[in-house]
């Protein structure tokens, strides 16, 4: 009976360990991400400073790419939180979701689609004029 017991707990932890990591690899679309946001995650913005400038998602955290690993410790604050990363249009945002689950980061999600799918269902950005 305990043996039953152990192995349906071992199971399920299992199956919960690869939802999350589905989610984070699949991510969430957009409308998702806001509600995320909303209740307090962080938006991390993972593009270059110009194209940040242009279009952004209302509170989204400017951090490029190619600066995140340097960069971990700002973030750490968000080691054990949901973190939302976006770009133009995922892939950027799907290899920093990489770099920070590799770093210990528990609640990463890429969001699919990226600014180009924020702006096209109509969520609040900030634009250059």
């Amino acid at each position: 009976m305990k043996n039953k017991i152990l192995w349906v707990i071992t199971a399920v932890l299992g199956l919960m360990v690869a939802m999350q990591q589905l989610q984070a690899s699949q991510g969430v679309d957009v409308k998702t991400a806001q509600s995320m946001v909303n209740q307090g995650a962080l938006l991390l913005d993972v593009r270059e400073p110009s194209e940040y400038a242009a279009v952004h998602a209302v509170n989204a955290k400017l951090l490029p790419l190619g600066q995140v690993e340097s960069r971990l410790q700002e973030l750490a604050a968000f080691k054990d939180q949901p973190v939302a990363v976006i770009c133009r249009s995922g892939r950027r945002s799907a290899q920093a979701v990489a770099m920070l689950q590799e770093a210990g980061f528990t609640q990463v999600v890429n969001v699919q689609g990226g600014t180009s799918a924020w702006v096209e269902a109509g969520l609040d950005v900030v634009a250059q004029r």
